[in-house]
């Protein structure tokens, strides 16, 4: 005597739906996972702007000339735009960039950090 779930495949309608479920969701996970690495590469583009107009910042505050401070900025974030001004006794840079590939520039993404010094040093 033979067992019923032996021999033919025919008796079973949802024989297979697990495999075709799981190929339904592996794109689905696929998107998820580029759409968080995407957001780290972001992220981590965000903090080196933040970090290069704190320093622009304060090298121009120490009396740095704006050439020379725009030249480090644009070493540290390619394509990065500097605008400059001040408040009171603070030195303000504002930093601007458009993410040059990846999910920054998939989104259309502009990134800006500012960050003020005290003049002179003081």
């Amino acid at each position: 005597m033979r067992s019923p779930t032996s021999g033919s495949n025919t008796g079973d309608p949802s024989r297979g739906s697990v495999t075709a479920e799981f190929a339904a969701v592996i794109p689905a996970v696929l998107l998820v996972l580029v759409a968080c690495l995407g957001s780290l590469q972001v992220a981590g583009s965000q903090l080196r702007l933040q970090d290069a107009a704190a320093g622009v910042s304060r090298s121009l505050a120490r009396g740095e000339a704006p050439a020379v401070a725009s030249i480090r900025l644009h070493q540290l974030v390619p394509g990065a735009e500097l605008t400059v001004h001040t408040r009171g006794d603070l030195l303000c840079v504002d930093a601007t960039v458009w993410p040059s590939g990846g999910f920054g520039q998939l989104v259309h993404l502009q990134l800006s950090a500012s960050s003020c010094a005290m003049t002179n040093g003081r």
